[in-house]
């Protein structure tokens, strides 16, 4: 008699009607997996208030493991929190309306109820039918009063292209409800995010497809559209607008390429309709979600994984190009590094128009939402996707405080970098050339990287260019023949053509020593700041013009980024130094970090004192 009053007698009626019952109190009376194809399982229960029964409630599959864990079990009491009612079609049985529980609370474990309660009934209705969520079935039983009416179907009206629509307004889900096991839904959601068309070529054939971020008051899902829907729906959709969507397939989501807090994504089909909708204050409808990841967890997220972050800029690289080694299409990229609070600071590589349009001389603040995580040498950073959405300077609280908080920090503080390797044949740190040849970076098994300040002294011009095999996957050194014609040994072939790289030697010098280094295509040209193509036309026309370009970079200050290692040649092994990165020094950023390295060393000077 106890439990019996927990429960909330008649809620099951008034759930099935419509009608809204404020956490009913319910009894498991039985737990069945159902099978699922290509998703995850689910969980059919048998639930009771005392009075009625319904065997169609399913459980929402993040609440699987309170199943799996026992928590929920025959005869245990549930406070139900959260759920919806959703319209199921079977083609054998016809339509069905599932209650789907959202949010719960176990009550009373099952093993301390030991029984059923009551003796429940299935809900009947004024004809002698027994009322299954929407169908009804014969049964010898006296008729009730109290009778379950039909829902009644409301409809709201969306002009969409001069055209009147109806849009079922009852049969409105909230995101988070959306499963496999649904074929008839509608949804209303802002678009907080539409990626740029992408397009593909390969063995299976070509096409296109695009993906937005859709989000509303419960919950955020992603949906890709596919060749002929995504030349319907792109140019319609539009960002931070609000829209009906209504059908399209449902599936288990690929986490490897999107970290919204959601199991499924949609995908776009011919079915699919999407309406603006106008009488709606979009004001009550959220924007864009973040989960931010403080920078310090970023070295503990596994590689591929995707994170919100959000950091002041404080520095940004210059745009470089380079060549898609599987495409072979030029690129341009941009390295920004970003801190906060934790006092770390991770470097943030920028591609093609993001690079180009990014400007950081004013230390915006960066947020972030789905970024990947990257790892070399034991360095992790993080690469923008094409489903990635950067906010400069947002309107949020987030960045407010770190604003502030940025802006009153002392110029010596000392940022613990997650972009930098910590393997132990690595140094972190700036070093002196001296400094790295004590330390015998490039002396073990891998590489060594270390970055450093120094003077360009010396360029061996003569020897900068040679003549390479014009194909664009290979890099190899032609042989002239002297007919007109240039032989390739690796790609076995012969040509009239070539083109001019870059392979630099060149002599770097500080006040500690001089160190000889190696500098290829990518990175000459920066240092030059010209092509191959156009010095290889200033030595054929002007030798002087030649010159000068080498001769406008010497005894220029450099801020490097080294790479150390020992390799064999000719049965001669020998320290081999080449050039990741060299660029302009920043004379403010080094400036505050040698006035940081200069207290930290009188600090431990006054301490041996």
């Amino acid at each position: 008699m106890e439990y019996e009053k927990m429960l909330t007698k008649g809620a099951l009626k008034s759930i099935m009607n419509n009608e809204d019952v404020k956490d009913p109190m319910m009894q498991v009376l039985g737990v069945r997996k159902i099978a699922a194809a290509g998703a995850n399982e689910r969980y059919r229960l048998l639930i009771s208030d005392g009075q009625n029964l319904n065997s169609f409630a399913m459980l929402a599959t993040q609440l699987n493991s309170m199943v799996c864990n026992g928590l929920i079990d025959e005869f245990s009491i549930l406070k139900i929190k959260r759920h919806i009612i959703s319209n199921l079609t079977d083609r054998s049985k016809g339509s069905k309306q599932v209650m789907i529980l959202l949010d719960l609370a176990v009550m009373v474990p099952g093993k301390t109820v030991g029984s059923k309660i009551g003796d429940p009934k299935p809900i009947i209705d004024n004809s002698g039918q027994v009322v299954e969520n929407g169908t009804s079935a014969s049964v010898d039983s006296t008729p009730q009063s109290n009778s379950l009416p039909k829902p009644r179907s409301v409809q709201s009206s969306v002009i969409d292209n001069g055209l009147q629509r109806d849009i079922d307004v009852s049969n409105i889900h909230p995101i988070n409800s959306l499963s496999p096991y649904q074929n008839k839904w509608t949804i209303r959601a802002r678009v907080v995010h539409k990626a740029p068309i992408r397009t593909w070529n390969n063995q299976r054939g070509e096409g296109k497809l695009f993906s937005m971020d859709l989000l509303d008051e419960s919950g955020e899902i992603r949906a890709t559209a596919f060749n002929s829907e995504c030349d319907k729906f792109f140019d319609m959709v539009e960002v931070n607008k609000v829209y009906f969507i209504t059908r399209g397939a449902i599936k288990t989501a690929n986490k490897k390429f999107s970290n919204l807090n959601n199991d499924y994504e949609l995908t776009l089909s011919s079915e699919t309709q999407i309406f603006p909708c106008h009488d709606f204050d979009d004001s009550q409808m959220p924007a864009l979600k973040f989960n931010f990841v403080p920078l310090s967890q970023v070295k503990d997220v596994d590689v591929d994984g995707i994170v919100d972050v959000i950091g002041v800029c404080q520095t940004a690289g210059e745009l470089t190009n380079l060549m898609s080694k599987t495409t072979r299409k030029e690129l341009k990229k941009r390295d920004v590094t970003i801190v906060d609070q934790s006092l770390s600071s991770v470097t943030i590589t920028l591609w093609d128009t993001q690079a180009e349009d990014f400007d950081g001389s004013l230390q915006p603040v960066i947020a972030i939402k789905g970024s990947r995580i990257r790892e070399f040498m034991g360095s992790k950073s993080l690469s923008l996707l094409g489903s990635t959405v950067m906010q400069i300077n947002p309107d949020i609280e987030e960045a407010h405080r770190l604003r502030g908080w940025y802006d009153s920090l002392p110029s010596n503080v000392e940022f613990n970098s997650i972009s930098t390797r910590s393997d132990a044949g690595a140094n972190s740190q700036f070093l002196t050339i001296k400094g790295a040849q004590l330390a015998q970076l490039g002396s073990g098994d891998k590489a060594d990287y270390y970055s450093m300040y120094s003077h360009l002294i010396f360029v061996k011009s003569e020897s900068a260019l040679y003549k390479a095999c014009p194909k664009p996957d290979c890099q190899k050194k032609v042989i002239d023949r002297n007919d007109g014609t240039y032989r390739c040994e690796k790609c076995n072939d012969e040509t009239e053509n070539f083109k001019y790289r870059l392979m630099l030697s060149a002599q770097l010098s500080d006040s500690t020593g001089n160190q000889w280094v190696t500098m290829f295509q990518e990175t000459a040209e920066n240092l030059l700041g010209t092509t191959s193509a156009e010095l290889g036309r200033l030595m054929e026309e002007s030798k002087e013009e030649y010159s000068d370009v080498f001769q406008r970079q010497m005894f220029k200050l450099f801020e490097i980024r080294a790479r150390a290692k020992m390799e064999t040649y000719n049965n001669e092994t020998r320290l081999k130094v080449s050039l990741v990165n060299i660029k302009p020094i920043n004379y403010k950023v080094a400036s505050t970090k040698l006035i940081a390295d200069i207290k930290r060393l009188s600090g431990i000077s006054t301490s041996v004192m």
